[in-house]
């Protein structure tokens, strides 16, 4: 596992690097800071889980907490926290886990390819590697487990003024865990992948929220 940090932490180093030589270049009405905050549903993938603990297929809270820095019209990157809390489904053994990840991901905006929508509504993709650690609850707290994770999403910002935004965010995160092995290190466990929806604010520290939509 201490391998596969470390490549995590190259590709995050990559990324801030990546952010710092271009921070100087970017103007100032486009060199936008944001804090994100967002909560939703979760959905695990069953094939995550050994049999007879299986998780629900929807699960709530996922909270996501994030900072982004736009440093051109275009592209962006974001380190990002998210958990999510999931529990065993009806008539299987009863469990609770956490889910925590941390990603770094690079950020494209997207809002010309949606043009069709209205003026103050952007889109944004992103994606990135990141690490997932997952720690059940209750009888199970021995089968904790982590790995690395790669994850895709897409924001639907609504703009309520030049600061501030809501937005829908859809998210995808593939699991690279190993199969369980004995199958009773996956009791209450979890090494799958995971979709999860969540409403949220962003919020402009620095610069025009907006300005970078308009190429």
């Amino acid at each position: 596992m201490s391998s596969q940090i470390k490549v995590v932490n190259k590709c995050f180093v990559v990324i801030l690097v990546f952010i710092s030589c271009f921070a100087g270049q970017a103007q100032n009405d486009t060199s936008t800071i944001k804090a994100q905050f967002s909560l939703g549903l979760n959905s695990p993938y069953k094939n995550g889980f050994v049999d007879g603990f299986e998780g629900k297929s929807i699960n709530f809270p996922t909270v996501n907490l994030g900072l982004q820095y736009m440093f051109s019209r275009k592209l962006g990157a974001k380190l990002d926290y998210g958990f999510s809390r999931i529990s065993n489904e009806d008539n299987t053994s009863e469990f609770k886990l956490n889910y925590s990840r941390i990603n770094g991901q690079l950020v494209y905006n997207a809002s010309s390819i949606f043009s069709f929508l209205p003026q103050n509504m952007g889109t944004f993709l992103h994606a990135g590697p990141g690490l997932t650690s997952v720690k059940p609850l209750g009888n199970f707290t021995q089968n904790k487990t982590s790995n690395l994770n790669a994850m895709a999403g897409i924001e639907f910002h609504f703009g309520v003024s030049d600061k501030l935004s809501v937005y829908v965010d859809t998210s995808y995160i593939i699991g690279f865990g190993k199969d369980f092995n004995p199958v009773s290190s996956g009791y209450g466990s979890f090494n799958g992948n995971l979709l999860t929806v969540t409403l949220g604010v962003s919020i402009s520290l620095s610069g025009c929220y907006y300005c970078e939509k308009n190429d």
